[in-house]
């Protein structure tokens, strides 16, 4: 499985914004969604949201709700989240994921197929 290609990211400061890309190789057999997870030093991994490929739906954390867009192009292979009114607690390492997502009684999951090499936000005042 190829990874995605992630860029984007950088130093940004306090209620700016960033855009972060992904562009998928390829897609595994299953895969519906294009998840980003970010981790912050000395905590777990997190899911920030991601977008349905194939209905172009989308879901966000909702530590990020109303500040953040996942969208994709015509092809489904250029993948963008962009994150406003950045808080020093969005600094971290963001990752996209292509994989196959589901939501059961309420709790999504994603199966992943390829992870892309992350990229870092660090947001400062």
């Amino acid at each position: 499985q190829v990874s995605p290609v992630q860029s984007g990211g950088g130093a940004v400061p306090t209620g700016g914004s960033v855009r972060l890309a992904c562009v998928v190789a390829e897609y595994a057999a299953g895969d519906n969604c294009v998840a980003w997870f970010r981790q912050i030093p000395s905590k777990n991994i997190e899911g920030v949201g991601g977008i349905y490929t194939d209905t172009g739906a989308t879901y966000s954390a909702s530590f990020v709700q109303g500040r953040s867009t996942v969208s994709q192009d015509a092809t489904k292979k250029m993948i963008h989240l962009q994150i406003t009114n950045l808080k020093l607690e969005d600094s971290a390492v963001y990752y996209c994921v292509t994989a196959a997502c589901s939501v059961t009684n309420g709790l999504a999951s994603a199966v992943a197929s390829a992870w892309g090499r992350g990229t870092q936000v660090t947001v400062s005042s």
